[in-house]
């Protein structure tokens, strides 16, 4: 298995490691899964995540080809305003092909007007790669695979920017006016958008980003300078509740967050009817799209594809995926797959409601449980609030189909809330 320049820090901390798509990872450490996702709520977590695959895109012809293969607009794609890609900014959407289907999902950030980076799925940096070469101009574009070249670190959690503070150089300079999806600098220290680095001079990729749907940042540097900065950061956490993190509170924190994990959520089936149609370039009334993509005709003239649906239970309990689980609505009939089954620890349901363990006006007695959560795939249309029975080999259990999940999320606030 491949292996992270991290791998020996986390061994040496007794974490529980486990293979994932070619990569040892960490799973958890000694502090547990449940704990590790709960400090994201209420402090901050720091994960690996150099398995992910970096692609860059670059030449006269990259802005063509991404337009092409990418689902998001890029002349319309930034902010709530819907503003051109601009270099940045980013943008979270997928490649499809051309039945419609999935081959991965992906964040796309301009660097400048030629050169764009697309951080994809572990092991996934060759197949995009030969995806995007198979549509492009190869006298117009140029696209390299940088798996392994890259290291990544994720920092999530209300109290990232505070821990960010300590280790970045000009601290106020970088953070202040950083938007949601946006990002400074660079991870290659020769390019010349380096220009945001730590305290030490190690120039990196600062993004606000992450796949928690909690407040946080991304951090793309050079591998030989990720250790030093995993360390800087845990160091300067020390006192603010920062906590490493393994897969297993990235998977629960995701579900809890109503996001996709791709080949579980999201696959070789049509990527419509789902919760993440952010995704795609839809006009105004959702009645067309605002430009041509690979895969846009076959998702026009699919009227059959199933339907993918967020749902949360009742209780911790959960089915497994593996069986598969199926879906079974009130008479008994089998109408569907699980495609994803974890528990949110930081939630839990009182009167009636759900409420996280920082939800504002939760009440003075709530103690969060844990409920079960993820997505379901199906035959035909369910309604928000709508009760179906999730079944595996050993059990049977009650969730309800929903818009969302862990309310109160933090991804979206300002950041001079958080400094």
């Amino acid at each position: 298995m491949n292996r992270t320049p991290l791998f020996d820090w986390h061994a040496s901390r007794g974490a529980t490691m486990m293979e994932f798509r070619g990569w040892e990872m960490p799973l958890w450490y000694p502090s547990g899964a449940v704990a590790e996702h709960r400090s994201v709520m209420t402090d901050a977590g720091l994960f690996d995540t150099s398995h992910m695959s970096v692609i860059e895109v670059n030449g006269p012809g990259a802005f063509d080809l991404l337009q092409k293969c990418f689902t998001r607009d890029l002349l319309g794609c930034v902010g709530r305003g819907k503003q051109p890609m601009r270099p940045g900014r980013s943008a979270f959407g997928a490649y499809l092909n051309e039945a419609g289907g999935v081959v991965d999902d992906t964040i796309v950030y301009q660097i400048d007007s030629q050169v764009y980076v697309s951080i994809v799925n572990a092991g996934m940096g060759g197949t995009i790669r030969a995806h995007l070469l198979g549509h492009a101009d190869y006298e117009q574009v140029e696209v390299i695979d940088l798996t392994g070249k890259v290291g990544k670190i994720d920092i999530q959690g209300p109290t990232s920017a505070k821990v960010l503070m300590r280790v970045l150089e000009d601290p106020v300079q970088v953070l202040q006016d950083m938007e949601y999806f946006a990002f400074k600098g660079h991870f290659d220290g020769k390019d010349p958008h380096a220009d945001t680095v730590l305290g030490d001079g190690t120039p990196v990729l600062l993004s606000r980003t992450g796949y928690t749907g909690e407040f946080g940042f991304e951090i793309l540097v050079e591998p030989d300078r990720l250790l030093s900065t995993w360390n800087a950061i845990m160091d300067a956490g020390h006192d603010l509740g920062l906590t490493p993190c393994g897969l297993a509170a990235r998977d629960s924190l995701r579900a809890g967050a109503v996001l996709p994990l791709s080949q579980q959520d999201m696959g070789p089936w049509p990527f419509v009817n789902h919760p993440w149609p952010y995704a795609l370039p839809y006009n105004e009334d959702k009645s067309a799209f605002t430009k041509r993509f690979v895969g846009d005709e076959a998702l026009k003239k699919n009227e059959n594809a199933e339907y993918t649906y967020a749902m949360v239970g009742y209780d911790p309990r959960k089915v497994s995926t593996h069986d598969p689980a199926v879906v079974v609505d009130e008479n008994g009939r089998e109408i569907g797959v699980v495609l994803t089954c974890v528990a949110d620890m930081a939630i839990g349901r009182q009167g009636g409601a759900i409420y996280s363990m920082v939800t504002p006006d939760r009440p003075e007695d709530f103690k969060p449980k844990g409920l079960m959560c993820g997505f379901v795939k199906v035959k035909s249309t369910l309604s928000p609030g709508q009760v179906v029975q999730l079944k595996d080999k050993k059990r049977k259990i009650k969730a309800m189909i929903v818009k969302d999940v862990r309310p109160n999320r933090t991804a979206l606030r300002q950041m001079a809330e958080m400094l």
